[in-house]
């Protein structure tokens, strides 16, 4: 079945006093781009992550969160009490020398400060912690998966309808196919009739007539285009990431319809040409989106 490369996945699971968020957005692309975004604690472990989002989703402009929200009630960040006593002396005998008057919001000069605060211990990521991450991790491309599954199956309907739309328009060209043949025949015919004192041999005709006939004849592409029809039906039931084939089929189909429209010497088989051809831009057109 058909995946869409247009996908959404989010998880979100608690370690202790955290919460930790994981997002993975996903569109069109020939390869995978993958563009990360990880918490500093986490970012050991990157080559990891990168690689199970290769594992699951194979290809596409990928973007991947990873951040950490904290309880600020049960681990606020500290005040460096030591700090600000240090700013305070700093700032109290710059006034004595100077002359220039201390201020009268000592606190909130003082909490203004660099590094006042800042936390100033170092967190080491635990197994058990990487392993919360981790599932946190697998849950959202698996969410992600589903839904590109979801665009896929809309993907393969749309496919599916312009598919029959050509293989119903390749049929409207036969009753004209036939008809042409005696059109033809008429039409040179009532050429050198228009030719004063023109002889012509009638099993000559028929012999050039025949070649006429043949270098127009579109059997072949007939054929091609149908059996093309056929492969690309049967690649959409293949196991997903087959978006590439795909579209190698959609541009052989293309050049059957082309071979088609250039030995279409009527109208009416003309605006059938036309009308496959639209159809079949549709489908160029989505399976750029096809994983």
């Amino acid at each position: 079945m058909i995946q869409s490369m247009t996908g959404y996945g989010k998880a979100v699971v608690a370690y202790k006093d955290k919460k930790i968020h994981v997002e993975v957005k996903s569109l069109n692309s020939k390869q995978l781009d993958l563009n990360t975004r990880i918490a500093a604690l986490y970012r050991e472990k990157e080559m990891e992550m990168r690689q199970m989002v290769a594992e699951a989703l194979i290809r596409g402009k990928v973007d991947m969160s990873v951040w950490i929200e904290k309880d600020m009630a049960v681990d606020p960040t500290p005040i460096n009490a030591a700090l600000v006593e240090n700013y305070y002396q700093q700032i109290k005998s710059i006034s004595e020398k100077t002359g220039i008057p201390v201020p009268e919001d000592w606190f909130y000069t003082l909490l203004r400060m660099p590094d006042v605060l800042t936390k100033t211990d170092t967190e080491e990521l635990e197994e058990e912690e990487w392993q919360t991450v981790k599932g946190a991790v697998s849950e959202a491309l698996k969410n992600l998966v589903d839904f590109r599954t979801q665009e896929g199956a809309a993907l393969q309907k749309k496919f599916t309808e312009k598919i029959d739309n050509i293989a119903i328009l390749l049929a409207e060209i036969e009753p004209y196919e036939k008809s042409r043949v005696e059109k033809i025949k008429q039409r040179i015919v009532e050429g050198l009739q228009q030719i004063p004192g023109v002889d012509y041999d009638n099993n000559r005709l028929e012999q050039e007539l025949i070649y006429y006939i043949e270098k127009l004849d579109i059997s072949e592409e007939k054929q091609r285009l149908t059996n093309h029809l056929k492969y690309f039906r049967d690649t959409m039931n293949e196991p997903a990431g087959q978006g590439k084939k795909l579209g190698f089929i959609a541009q052989e189909m293309g050049r059957e319809i082309n071979t088609t429209g250039s030995k279409s010497n009527q109208a009416e088989m003309q605006n059938i040409v036309v009308k496959m051809k639209d159809e079949l831009e549709q489908i160029k057109e989505q399976v750029l989106n096809a994983l």
